[in-house]
């Protein structure tokens, strides 16, 4: 097989070096046609090695918390995007689907129709039996060829008035059960790090959380006043802010890796003082002096000194923690797990030792790392060694099984260099 793609790799490098624009219009649109079904015949040899993969447990065997996130890494895929590719696979593999596999392989249908039909089958098969659920699909793949996936999925709500009208009307509340259902599975919030430090927030909602946040932002979004100039958009993201303020002050949040629900900002004593420079939060984001000094004013400042490479070398105390210095001085050192490939942040961390306590290992900042609880597991059980680099940070050697020349590998999503 792989030689075949590479075969189909070359024919497609070649077209991509023809001069297009010595094509007719009638050979430009054939070509545009030629490629879409192209690209969902490939889409669908991706989902059986995806399928393949994920049955193998491949991800897990190489240290991915799931196929998903293996996916997100090895392709640089978004997670919902690499989710939504491991439960298509599943639906095409699951038997009541042949033929929309077959009409994707074909080219006949793309990706996100397939979507839209296998999620009906499902519905259609626990609603009224195998049968109707293959008339349904034939009858779907069918209007297919005449309506985008949004048109598709809305007329796939009635399906049974066209195929099984004797029992529509049951199947209609298994159909909302089932919308129900898929909101809640695709519910997500991405959380992306733009290059100048801000983040970018992008998600599905379900209909009850919606509403939360509807009701919490809401009376916090209108015009201050008639002098309020801010866009609705920027109330929105002010009323966000004010509501994680007010939940940061409740003191009801639990508490992560032995620390309370807080903000962390390192900078100078002097920056701060002087209102000069900028400081950094513990998720690795740059803050403007003024934004330092304006969250000074509200918060309990803990020194902590710095050694030349920016390690922590003495971190303050909080009286009831007794494990709050050296837990901040991983975070300013590690800044979310540490583990390659993984981007969780350092609320969702417990500390390592890289030499096991039982084996004589101390708790020192030399000996310890930040790892999210799926990666502490899996160092434990597997063949991983952990060890500081030059500068101080963690370096992770693979097993032999999984790479002869045990490259070391770093984290690189919680710092850029």
């Amino acid at each position: 097989m792989v030689e075949e793609l590479a075969q189909a790799d070359g024919a497609i490098s070649a077209c991509l070096d023809a001069a297009v624009w010595s094509l007719t219009e009638q050979e430009l649109v054939a070509a545009l046609d030629a490629t879409h079904r192209l690209a969902q015949r490939l889409a669908a040899l991706q989902l059986t090695l995806v399928r393949e993969l994920d049955g193998r447990g491949t991800a897990r065997a190489q240290g991915a918390s799931g196929t998903a996130v293996w996916l997100r890494e090895r392709l640089r895929l978004t997670i919902p995007a690499a989710r939504r590719l491991v439960d298509l696979a599943a639906a095409l593999d699951d038997g009541r689907n042949d033929g929309v596999r077959e009409a994707l392989a074909d080219g006949a249908i793309s990706m996100e129709q397939a979507r839209v039909i296998a999620d009906t089958v499902t519905t259609v098969h626990s609603a009224a039996g195998a049968a109707v659920a293959d008339k349904a699909a034939g009858v779907l793949v069918d209007w297919a060829g005449q309506f985008d996936p949004t048109l598709l999925r809305r007329m796939s709500t009635r399906i049974l008035d066209h195929v099984a009208p004797d029992v529509a009307d049951a199947a209609a509340k298994a159909a909302l059960d089932a919308d129900d259902r898929r909101a809640g599975r695709d519910r997500h919030l991405t959380v992306s790090e733009q290059t100048d430090g801000r983040l970018r927030l992008a998600g599905t909602l379900d209909a009850e959380t919606a509403g939360l946040l509807r009701a919490a932002i809401d009376p916090l979004s209108g015009p201050s006043g008639p002098d309020d100039t801010r866009t609705p958009g920027q109330r929105r993201h002010d009323a966000l802010a004010d509501v994680c303020r007010l939940a940061l002050r409740t003191g009801d949040l639990p508490a992560n890796g032995g620390e309370p629900a807080q903000v962390v900002v390192t900078t100078g004593y002097d920056t701060l003082s002087r209102q000069l420079g900028a400081g950094t939060l513990d998720t690795g984001l740059t803050l403007t002096p003024q934004t330092v000094r304006r969250l000074a004013c509200d918060a309990a400042i803990l020194p902590a000194v710095l050694g030349g490479n920016s390690q922590p070398l003495d971190v303050g105390r909080q009286r009831r923690l007794v494990s709050g210095p050296l837990r901040r001085a991983l975070v300013l050192r590690d800044r979310g797990c540490a583990f390659p490939g993984c981007d969780r942040p350092p609320r969702w961390c417990d500390a390592h030792h890289i030499r096991h306590w039982v084996d004589g290992g101390d708790t020192s900042l030399a000996n310890a790392v930040l790892l999210c609880g799926y990666h502490h597991r899996h160092v434990h059980k597997g063949d991983w060694t952990i060890r500081l680099g030059s500068d101080g940070t963690p370096v992770f050697v693979p097993p032999a099984w999984l790479d002869p020349h045990q490259i070391p590998r770093r984290n690189r999503y919680h710092r850029r260099n």
